[in-house]
């Protein structure tokens, strides 16, 4: 209906005139509005449906997967359990829907679940839904089931299923073993593109392995004739940038059949924070702003450079800029998953029902951290507070609140999972590899670069993120 009335409102209107709608004219409808980004009034049509199939309920999951909406995909997808029909069972694209929301979110015991769920209706496990598995399992944190479901798809597996666990096992640092990967994936004649070339050059970002980063990204040309795209080239700036090589890096950006964009200038600007090229820092959180002049993170940015220079006037003359631009602040947040239930927690959090403690079990880790030689980082806290201001910052940062919590609800040696939405702090890095050590317990934390996996006083990166 929508494709031959050629618009949404005139679709809307068809569909409106009609005095009994089918059911593949409620569907489509639901998914017209789902491709333009209108969820609710999807979930209005999807809610209004007299019935619904299998359909209805896989084109509304997947809109919101698709628009970000990761919680109420699965909140959905639980709705779709009990009604045990059998029009409305779900199907390899439900399930593959469902993986990725759970992939998006951390969500290991419910991708766990939904795996059993494909085991016990007989699914067969194709090249398919083995990738969405595998997807799944390494943004999940657990890359070994990811690489249990890669070893069981044998000789099934396709470019899409290698580039999968090359990815995955990039994202977890496992660098060696990836670019093996790449080498095994050659060997059974399955020819790359520019997916797995993107899981490789990660990895050699992870390890800074810039000699061997760079002949990938011309192998992948002069080899295997692929265009390099945006991301790629993103990745070898982050690759010279982290290792301090900034003119380099800058040369690649200059060089570029394309033109810049935010996650381009971000990479640039990573490198640059973290080897102190303030000149560099400004002129390329000022691109960011120019091409997101709403952008709250480029702002931020531009405040901790004048903040780490000590250049408090400066800092003041942003926050207030971004005041009268009305720009907000993202929150750093944590997610944790306990007993199948998904809690999140903001930095300096104290809205969660059992705030109070979390704050005692907060303040008792901190404690133990303290005797066995823990010493805060207060120059990570870039706000004008004194010295004792600058600890309590600290100590409530999102992913310490979710560790108290988790101590609170898990027992003793039980590994936790945590998903952050930014870059891990130096003393938050610090002060994991401690509690990892001092609570015997393993930490894996996803955050936005990589995965972090904290074992007896040590970190899978290594101290390199």
């Amino acid at each position: 209906m929508y494709s031959a009335c050629g618009s949404l409102s005139s679709a809307q209107q068809v569909f409106d005139e009609t005095p009994i709608p089918d059911l593949p004219s409620w569907n489509s409808m639901i998914t017209a509005n789902v491709k333009l980004g209108s969820i609710e009034n999807a979930r209005r049509l999807f809610d209004g449906a007299p019935e619904r199939n299998v359909i209805s309920w896989s084109t509304m999951i997947n809109g919101y997967v698709k628009w970000g909406e990761y919680k109420q995909a699965l909140e959905l997808f639980r709705e779709m359990q009990l009604l045990e029909m059998e029009e409305a069972r779900p199907n390899e694209f439900t399930m593959s829907t469902v993986l990725s929301a759970c992939g998006r979110l951390g969500a290991l015991e419910h991708g766990k679940w939904a795996h059993a769920y494909i085991d016990r209706c007989g699914m067969k496990v194709d090249v398919v839904l083995g990738t969405a598995l595998i997807d799944m399992y390494a943004k999940c944190g657990s890359i070994e089931r990811a690489r249990c479901v890669f070893s069981g798809l044998g000789s099934d597996k396709d470019v899409m299923a290698w580039s999968a666990m090359i990815s995955g096992l990039a994202m977890h640092g496992h660098c060696e073993e990836c670019l093996s990967m790449f080498s095994q994936m050659q060997y059974c004649g399955v020819r790359p593109n520019a997916i797995t070339f993107l899981g490789l050059l990660c990895a050699c970002v992870h390890a800074g392995l810039v000699t061997e980063g760079r002949q990938y990204f011309e192998r992948m040309r002069e080899e295997f004739g692929i265009t390099p795209l945006i991301q790629h080239y993103g990745c070898i700036v982050d690759l010279y940038g982290r290792a301090g090589l900034i003119e380099q890096a800058w040369d690649v950006v200059k060089s570029m059949p394309m033109k810049p964009d935010v996650l381009m200038w971000g990479a640039l600007l990573s490198g640059s924070r973290m080897h102190g090229n303030t000149e560099m820092c400004e002129f390329a959180i000022k691109q960011l702003i120019e091409l997101e002049p709403m952008n709250s993170g480029a702002y931020v940015l531009l405040s901790n450079v004048y903040a780490k220079k000590g250049r408090w006037d400066d800092v003041r003359y942003v926050r207030d800029l971004m005041e009268v631009k009305g720009i907000k602040k993202v929150p750093g947040c944590s997610l944790v998953e306990v007993e199948g239930v998904l809690h999140e927690f903001f930095v300096g959090d104290e809205s969660h029902p059992e705030s109070r403690e979390i704050h005692l079990m907060l303040g008792e880790i901190m404690r133990r951290l303290k005797l066995a030689g823990y010493v805060e980082n207060t120059g990570e806290v870039l706000l004008d507070l004194d010295e004792e201001g600058k600890k309590v910052a600290l100590s409530l940062h999102s992913e310490k609140l979710a560790i108290a919590f988790s101590f609170i609800k898990t027992r003793p040696g039980t590994p936790i999972y945590i998903v952050k939405n930014l870059r891990i702090c130096v003393d938050c890095h610090v002060a994991i590899k401690m509690i990892s050590r001092v609570f015997d317990r393993e930490i894996v934390v996803r955050d936005c670069n990589r995965f972090h996996r904290f074992t007896k006083g040590a970190c899978s990166c290594k101290d390199y993120w």
